[in-house]
């Protein structure tokens, strides 16, 4: 059965049910984030449970992945995203610790994890460019830093402003890991 989209187009139904699931998966990346962020700055009584299920994220993001590239890519996946959250879990602590060496040794990392995610994706697929998702992730590394500084600071109200931008984002990348598969893979996508 196909859906229709965009522009009066269509799609097939798995390229449908990717698109979908890369998208929750992005969109569960960066709610979950948020909430962890909320309870290391707040010592909340949830941060265990948070931190377990956003780490989660990582294994459900490196899945989707699977069917496409085998276990081992998707495996490597799922590392780098694990890793991409425990440093920005780091960040956040030191950042409200004031521990500024902390803070920018986490950053440094960080960002070294962002570019190592754009060339690993960049590599298991030549539909997604290195230097424009680099971009992409830079961006969304920016946001969140600047989303936990708004909350650390207690600024609820510009943190959400600057949450939506991060949500719009994560959408954006996932948009992007979506159409390349597509591409990579055309006849697992046939309409017909």
């Amino acid at each position: 059965m196909n859906k229709p989209w965009l522009n009066n187009s269509f799609i097939s139904e798995q390229e449908f049910r990717l698109s979908n699931s890369m998208r929750l998966v992005w969109e569960q990346h960066v709610y979950w984030t948020r909430l962890t962020i909320n309870s290391i700055a707040f010592s909340l009584p949830d941060l265990d449970a948070n931190t377990a299920r956003l780490l989660r994220n990582a294994t459900d993001m490196g899945n989707l992945l699977k069917p496409y590239y085998g276990n081992n890519v998707a495996s490597k996946f799922s590392s780098l995203i694990r890793e991409h959250l425990v440093i920005a879990a780091e960040l956040v602590t030191a950042a409200k610790a004031g521990n500024q060496r902390a803070v920018a040794d986490a950053e440094r990392r960080w960002y070294a994890n962002g570019e190592e995610i754009a060339e690993f994706l960049s590599t298991i697929n030549p539909f997604i460019s290195r230097r424009e998702f680099q971009e992409m992730f830079f961006e969304h590394l920016a946001l969140t830093e600047k989303e936990a500084v708004l909350i650390l600071q207690r600024d609820f109200t510009r943190s959400i402003a600057v949450f939506d931008k991060i949500e719009e984002e994560a959408l954006q990348m996932a948009d992007t890991i979506t159409a390349a598969i597509v591409r990579q893979f055309p006849r697992k996508f046939r309409i017909w």
